[in-house]
């Protein structure tokens, strides 16, 4: 894949790897939301770590519709 008037490549090997890590890095980022939602209600933060970084928006969702454990039972009298 390269450039038809110069014969260089389009963008560089190292532009290539730049980009990776840089989308890398924002999809560990945006992976911590989820987990931060799950772990304020009770559920387990890694689990939720791993369920967003390969599926972020059903995690997100996910999240923010599972009950919350922590919240307290309201007492029969």
């Amino acid at each position: 894949m390269g450039n038809a008037l110069s014969g260089r490549p389009a963008v560089s090997d190292l532009g290539w790897t730049i980009f990776a890590i840089v989308c890398l890095v924002v999809l560990i980022a945006l992976a911590f939301w989820p987990a931060r939602v799950a772990r304020r209600k009770g559920h387990s933060w890694l689990l939720f770590f791993i369920f967003s970084l390969f599926l972020f928006f059903p995690a997100l969702i996910t999240a923010y519709l599972v009950r919350d454990r922590r919240a307290v039972a309201p007492r029969h009298a």
